[in-house]
This record gives structure tokens, C-alpha cells and sequence, in this order.
């Protein structure tokens, strides 16, 4: 099959403040001074770890281009008031282009993610521990499918004493919390945590009081005692986006005020939190779901005239959880 090679154009404004690149496709705009600021010349980055050597100030405010020329897939950029030659290699300018089309509405998710429902039942994230541990493209091929889903499972691990840190040895470390580096769920008399007991949970996340909640968190059954303790996975992005579609001021309401969560265990130990149940980034990328009846101490971040619709909408929002669709 014949390759076309595309052809750029480049054009700079009057003033020399940004230039433009051009393939008859796609017009792309990038400013003097974000040019300047990601130089890969020597003198900016170095060679060995590609961090920057300088910081803004080094660049003159006045900065601006006075020429701007394409040789293949290269363009080539001078500064003034510096003189400066820098190459940018264009597959990488336009990687990082920053001159496009926004998500204007509020809980946009970035497109390697994938929200689910019940139908994924037939495809579950599932691996082999001896697959993974021995085939770096199948462990691959799951922590992917982990970042896509939100989840995966894994069978066949070893029956022994913290074997769940085998698992993460694969791919992260531990981070240790008041509980140390695992929580051993069982059950006791008079439990510190609902954890603890045989009490069914609704879906929920787990640690919203802490601040950063567990990133990846394993859960690793050795052996089954007692008869039952299904588990169910819920996507709480999903639930997010059934929410949005039912009614939008319920999901503003649960992403504009923050709820408090919080958790006080043995010797000592009170961990607490003010986050929003639908957490937005500021422009307006859906990065986080925090949802636990259980740790949800009292809202007061809401003021008297939402109050209502919040609670509306953190009704709606649990009975979208408990829907066995979801």
C-alpha cells in the first residue's frame, strides 16, 4: 500500500505571539512562549532525564518567534529576543497539542475508559496468578483491561500467609495505613469495623475517609470458612453518568458540595475527609466517586436551599447503585 506523506504549512501571526501549523486537515495554533518553555535543545532539557534545567523566569517575558520553518517532519523555531534555534519534532508537538475542541459537559471521562453495567458479565478482567507471573504481556494485557474497567480478577493464587503481596510485587507497591500494610478481614465479637461482621454492604468505596483514598486495592480471598459472601462490583463512574442522563442539577448538586466522611477506630485512630460524592477536575473531567452510607458522617457543606435536592439526589444515586442492572 502507497504511504502519503503529509505535508504541514506553517504560518506565523503578525506579531510573532504564536504561528500556526496546517496539513489542509488539521489546524493546529501553539503560543511563542509554551514553544519556548517545552524546548528540548540541551540548554533547556537534559539528556539524561529530560527534566528542564532552566525555570520561566530564564525566558525572557518578551519572547516572541521571528521565523518558523518545516523540513519534513520537523519544525524548526528562532526566538527573539534570545536568537534561539530549536527543533521540534511535529508527531510530538501535535501529541501534546493543546489547541482543540473542549468538553464543554461536566463528567467527561478520558476515552481509555470504559463505563459498564451488568452486561459485562461475559467478559470479566480475569487472569491467571501463574499466567501473570511468568508472562509480562498477560500481566500487561490485565493491569490494561484494570485502568479500562476500574477492576479485574484473578484466580488461581497461592493458599498462603500474605499472598496478596505477591500480587502486588507485580505491578506496585504497598502503601501502609493505621492498619499496617493489610487488613485481615474476619469476624470478632465486638468489631471496630463493619468489615468485621457477616453484615451484608451495599456497594460502596472503600476509604473515603482517607485522603488520598488506596489507589488499586486488592482483595484476596485464601480461604472461604462459611457459606456465602458472594461479592458484586459496581461501576461507580457508570452510576455517575445514569445520574447525569436522569436529572443534571442532581449530579451538579452531588459534584458542587463537598459531603465529610469519616472513620474512628481503636487507639486513637480518627481519619475524616471532605470530598464530593462525584468528584470533578476543574474542566470538568469526571476523576473520582466517593459513596459509602456507612462512613458518611453529617452533611453540613450543603446550604439550607439544596439541602433537599441533595438529598434527592444521593437517594437516587443508591438506588442506581442497588439496581441489579448496574
Amino acid at each position: 500500500m502507497e504511504q502519503v506523506a503529509i505535508m504541514w504549512k506553517c504560518n506565523l501571526n503578525k506579531d510573532g505571539a504564536y504561528l500556526t501549523l496546517d496539513d489542509g486537515f488539521t489546524r493546529v495554533r501553539f503560543h511563542a512562549m509554551w514553544l519556548r518553555d517545552n524546548a528540548g535543545d540541551a540548554a533547556t532539557r537534559s539528556a539524561d532525564n529530560d527534566q528542564r534545567l532552566i525555570v520561566l523566569k530564564d525566558i525572557p517575558k518578551e519572547t516572541v518567534i521571528s521565523d518558523a520553518t518545516i523540513l519534513g517532519s520537523s519544525l524548526s523555531v528562532i526566538f527573539s529576543p534570545e536568537n534561539k534555534l530549536v527543533d521540534y519534532d511535529i508527531s510530538w508537538l501535535m501529541q501534546n497539542a493543546y489547541d482543540r475542541t473542549r468538553k464543554s459537559q461536566a463528567g467527561w471521562i478520558k476515552p481509555c475508559l470504559e463505563t459498564w453495567d451488568n452486561g459485562l458479565m461475559d467478559r470479566l478482567p480475569m487472569a491467571d496468578f501463574a499466567s501473570i507471573n511468568s508472562n509480562n504481556i498477560e500481566l500487561k494485557n490485565w493491569l490494561r483491561k484494570i485502568v479500562c474497567l476500574g477492576f479485574g480478577t484473578l484466580k488461581n493464587g497461592p493458599i498462603e500467609d500474605l499472598a496478596l503481596k505477591q500480587v502486588v510485587d507485580l505491578f506496585g507497591y504497598i502503601r501502609e495505613t493505621n492498619y499496617g500494610s493489610h487488613f485481615e478481614v474476619r469476624t470478632e465479637i465486638q468489631p471496630i469495623n463493619l468489615a468485621y461482621t457477616g453484615l451484608g454492604l451495599q456497594a460502596h468505596t472503600d476509604n473515603p475517609y482517607r485522603d488520598p483514598v488506596p489507589t488499586i486495592q486488592v482483595l484476596y480471598c485464601l480461604e472461604s470458612s462459611a457459606a456465602g459472601g458472594e461479592n458484586m462490583v459496581v461501576d461507580g463512574f457508570r452510576v455517575a453518568q445514569e445520574l447525569r442522563a436522569e436529572n443534571e442539577v442532581w449530579f451538579n448538586v452531588l459534584a458542587h458540595y463537598c459531603a465529610r466522611f469519616e472513620y474512628t477506630g481503636s487507639d486513637g485512630v480518627i481519619l475524616k475527609s471532605r470530598r464530593p460524592m462525584i468528584e470533578l477536575a476543574p474542566d470538568g473531567e469526571l476523576i473520582g466517586v466517593r459513596f459509602n452510607n456507612r462512613s458518611t458522617s453529617a452533611i453540613k457543606d450543603v446550604p439550607f436551599e439544596d439541602m433537599q435536592t441533595y438529598y434527592t439526589a444521593y437517594r437516587r444515586m443508591g438506588e442506581i447503585i442497588d439496581d441489579p442492572a448496574m
